[in-house]
């Protein structure tokens, strides 16, 4: 008993863990992003690479894992994977990546953090989340949703006291190549770049939270969540092929070696465009896509611990209190979506009945109990979905068998 506790509760938290670990790897590449822009990587030949390597991986897991239950193919289905590979893969990281090179990490991650107030915006216009203010599980998302984004800004923007809690004295961009850092005094901010950086950053988030509502509508027609996310990095691939190209056609920028390079691009397109846009399309499908898109602060979170402790940079009291912010805030929408699900599940059985066939209600009782035939008129009245004609038909065959 207790076991089959234990095992209820940690699958009732399986969509919560494996979410952060998406936000984990999510980190991981940001981290190696800096590095391939310290290398002097164009970043569309970044992005382009990185669907080619997703593509690779996932579509042969995708054609032998899913073969036998995989969704016949329609092309509407077929129409919103390349909307899906458009906004969430092609145009999110490409308006992203040029956010990035037009102000600063820092920044753009602090953009980043609106896609959970887009995406609930947007969930709400087309019907797929309620707002239930006088519930306490809505009350809760909204909270949830703003205390995050809350933090978000907080671990961003608000510095504080110094905190030292230690690093491995390790500084992977003590070396330039020539390249000045984003964070040196000579790479000057404009502000003609910080308006158009805001702007393609508000791109990005905008069509990060476009492609969790289209995903959401797709995966209820075609929940192969494998081959949904081979037909995503397929279309992302081949347009990012094309944009990289008409900005970029020297062969040497193309080239990859056993290098920082080669590491960025294979990490970006197997673990976090293959395995983890897997993971975030099952967590859409099972919780839908404000959840999955409430945990894009925790990111933050652990790119500064990474930062501080990897990359030597200092960690101020902003960034703890923001971190308590976004953790709170993140409980609140759990708490809220697993009530909502709770709900859900319990007027389940209830909807269930009705699926049963009223004939078979009606017929075996009077089939079993012969001395009730007097009480069948009154009780086959009150099932209104039986009509008069199937009424009088079913009690002309009690008669005949009494």
């Amino acid at each position: 008993m207790m076991k089959d506790s234990i095992c209820n509760v940690l699958q009732g938290l399986k969509p919560s863990l494996l979410m952060v670990m998406v936000q984990i790897a999510f980190a991981g590449v940001n981290i190696l992003y800096k590095l391939a822009v310290n290398d002097g990587m164009n970043l569309k030949i970044v992005v382009a690479y990185r669907f080619i390597f997703s593509t690779a991986f996932i579509a042969p897991l995708a054609f032998f894992i899913e073969r036998k239950k995989r969704t016949k193919m329609t092309w509407k289905i077929l129409f919103q994977s390349f909307l899906c590979g458009l906004f969430g893969g092609s145009l999110a990281q490409n308006f992203y990546l040029e956010a990035l090179a037009l102000t600063s990490p820092t920044f753009a991650s602090a953009m980043a953090n609106l896609i959970p107030a887009i995406t609930f915006i947007m969930a709400v216009s087309f019907g797929m989340e309620k707002l239930n203010l006088r519930t306490k599980a809505g009350k809760a998302k909204i909270i949830g949703t703003m205390t995050g984004i809350s933090g978000a800004m907080v671990l961003t923007f608000v510095k504080g006291i110094e905190i030292n809690i230690g690093s491995f004295h390790l500084n992977l961009l003590h070396h330039q190549n020539g390249v000045v850092s984003a964070h040196s005094p000579q790479a000057t901010i404009s502000t003609r770049n910080t308006i158009l950086g805001s702007l393609c950053a508000l791109a990005s988030s905008s069509s990060y939270a476009l492609w969790l509502i289209i995903h959401a509508k797709m995966s209820e027609k075609y929940p192969t969540h494998y081959s949904s996310t081979a037909l995503m990095s397929f279309w992302a691939s081949l347009l990012s092929i094309v944009f990289a190209l008409c900005f970029e056609r020297e062969f040497s920028q193309w080239k990859l070696g056993w290098n920082i390079r080669l590491l960025t691009v294979a990490y970006a397109g197997i673990v976090v465009s293959g395995a983890m846009i897997c993971v975030i399309s099952w967590c859409v499908h099972m919780r839908g896509p404000l959840f999955a898109s409430v945990f894009s602060p925790l990111m933050l979170v652990c790119v500064a611990l990474a930062s501080c402790t990897l990359l030597n940079e200092k960690l101020h009291l902003g960034s703890i209190i923001g971190a308590v912010l976004i953790v709170c805030g993140l409980y609140a929408v759990v708490w809220g979506k697993s009530k909502e699900m709770k709900k859900k599940n319990q007027l389940a059985p209830s909807q269930s009945t009705h699926e049963i066939d009223p004939v078979e209600i009606v017929v075996k009782p009077v089939v079993e109990d012969k001395s009730n035939h007097s009480n069948n008129n009154s009780h086959s009245s009150n099932l209104h979905v039986i009509s008069d004609n199937e009424d009088e038909h079913v009690q002309n065959q009690a008669k005949e068998g009494v």
